[in-house]
């Protein structure tokens, strides 16, 4: 079924990231970068289905070939930390046709972002595993009415009094800050396009006739009492499609029988709330301790005379009046408090399995960015070691220079091919490792994974309690719609055994 998936990244310079190579990736195409002469060449990559490029009106149409935009990119981009494209990957629709996906993200695009003076190039990959996605590269400077590339920011002076910019003694410069020209880094235009695409989607589905629909909010911000699932990621989405469990497989598992336990719970709840708003609604609340004592010494009078039905009612009450006594309910205001207090314990136990199961995500997540770091870290090596001895020979020149480099060069392509997602890998889990661990990053040791295993069992441990929590009170629900059976069971029967006694004592 439809899912929702938007992420915005950026590739960056600075993090040795290539805007020509992510845009030879997602088109599965061939192309050389002028900024530091590194060939690009995908064109074995397979399951990409279609590629396009929409440009803005101030924008040169020779952009519209690939390898011009980004060169043109790399080129007008000086700064060796800089930002050089966004990227947002999409999950689309599966109901949908591919034409109708093409159709679906390149209205998303032409309308929120190019309308807003970007250039975008997108790709479309479908393996035909039920995965099918976009990326989206969009350029991160301005067009000039000229054609020629804006600023990403300008200088804005302060001025004294008359207008007239204020000069700094000490730094020997004018006073100003920099603002930026385009609003396309605020914090706002990404909840703002990721809450489009969830409309977006939307309408084609709609248009189809499809009763699928996505929603970009989280299931907090949406009121929906569940504890959201991990994302699984495409190597553990192919495993878990062969039939193999994946650690992240197992996680949304165990949260989805959670999930399912919880609802089970609070429709049983919300039932019994229901039954006694009615019943405080369409009769006067009776004294549920005096009428239960009532009957409990009438029937214990009657002994023996009494038929199996009214013997079924007295066990009946006896459970009911030990839950009332215990529970210190004297009237149906009393068992509406107490129904109250359940769906607080219900909603207590999920909160506290929010924090616990995102910790757990995070750890494990930890954990799998670190075995592919560690496995995948002698294939890195490997192509380091052939890309420096091409580096090495094309440095050192001589005769036979450039031969011997090319051979080099096609040596290490040909390595990063076969394990080109080996290496893939093994560079996320590097700038993953980076982001979480900052300073304690050592690329010359392991991650602290011993440390986060211990926690996961730790936290694992005070899952196990609260859901022994939740078992108790699942026990004391089902207890309590035991006790709604016996009140229905008990006063009609004592309605049909009162009508006789008073058609008898009016006969009198």
């Amino acid at each position: 079924m439809a899912i929702y998936h938007c992420s915005i990244k950026i590739t960056s310079r600075g993090k040795g990231k290539s805007a020509v190579a992510a845009a030879a990736y997602r088109a599965a195409e061939k192309i050389t970068n002028e900024y530091d002469g590194e060939i690009h060449d995908y064109t074995r990559k397979g399951g990409v289905v279609h590629t396009e490029i929409l440009l803005p009106d101030n924008a040169p149409a020779e952009y519209q070939d690939r390898a011009v935009l980004w060169n043109a990119v790399e080129r007008v981009e000086k700064a060796k930390n800089s930002q050089l494209a966004r990227e947002i990957e999409l999950a689309l629709p599966v109901e949908l046709s591919k034409e109708e996906n093409i159709e679906l993200v390149r209205e998303y695009v032409k309308r929120h972002f190019v309308a807003a003076g970007m250039c975008a190039d997108f790709a479309i990959h479908d393996t035909n595993e039920g995965n099918p996605h976009a990326h989206i590269l969009l350029t991160m400077r301005p067009f000039n009415e000229d054609r020629t590339w804006g600023d990403k920011q300008k200088k804005v002076y302060h001025l004294d009094e008359d207008g007239n910019k204020i000069y700094d003694p000490k730094t020997r410069q004018y006073k100003c800050n920099k603002e930026q020209t385009t609003d396309w880094n605020e914090q706002t235009k990404a909840e703002e396009w990721r809450g489009a695409w969830a409309d977006m989607c939307n309408q084609y589905l709609e248009r189809g006739n499809h009763a699928e629909r996505i929603d970009h909010r989280s299931y907090s911000r949406q009121g929906i009492d569940q504890i959201p699932t991990i994302h699984l990621g495409a190597a553990a989405s192919q495993m878990e499609r062969r039939g193999i469990r994946t650690e992240r497989g197992n996680i949304n598992r165990e949260i989805e029988v959670t999930n399912n336990d919880l609802r089970q719970l609070k429709a049983r709840l919300v039932k019994l709330q229901s039954w006694l708003n009615e019943e405080m609604q369409n009769t006067e609340p009776p004294n549920l301790a005096d009428l239960l004592q009532a009957i409990f010494e009438r029937r214990a009078a009657e002994g023996k005379s009494q038929h199996s039905q009214s013997l079924y009612n007295l066990k009946d009450g006896a459970n009911m009046f030990n839950f009332l006594r215990r529970h210190n309910i004297m009237d149906v205001a009393g068992m509406d408090k107490c129904f109250g207090d359940m769906i607080g314990k219900q909603q207590d136990i999920r909160e506290e399995l929010k924090p616990i199961d995102r910790r757990l995500k995070t750890l494990n997540e930890h954990i799998q960015h670190s075995g592919n770091y560690k496995g995948y870290r002698p294939n890195k090596a490997q192509y380091e070691k052939l890309y420096a001895q091409y580096t090495a020979i094309k440095k050192a020149g001589g005769f036979g220079a450039e031969r011997k480099a090319q051979k080099a060069l096609a040596a290490a392509n040909d390595y990063y091919e076969t394990y080109r997602n080996e290496i893939t890998m093994y560079d996320k889990a590097e700038k993953y490792l980076r982001d979480v661990l900052q300073e304690h990053f050592d690329p010359k040791k392991l991650p602290p994974i011993k440390k986060w295993q211990a926690e996961i069992v730790k936290l694992t441990a005070e899952r196990g309690k609260i859901e022994q929590r939740y078992y108790a009170l699942r026990e004391e629900v089902k207890e309590a719609e035991q006790i709604r059976k016996s009140v229905y069971s008990i006063v009609r029967q004592e309605q049909r055994e009162q009508q006789p006694r008073r058609a008898h004592d009016h006969d009198r």
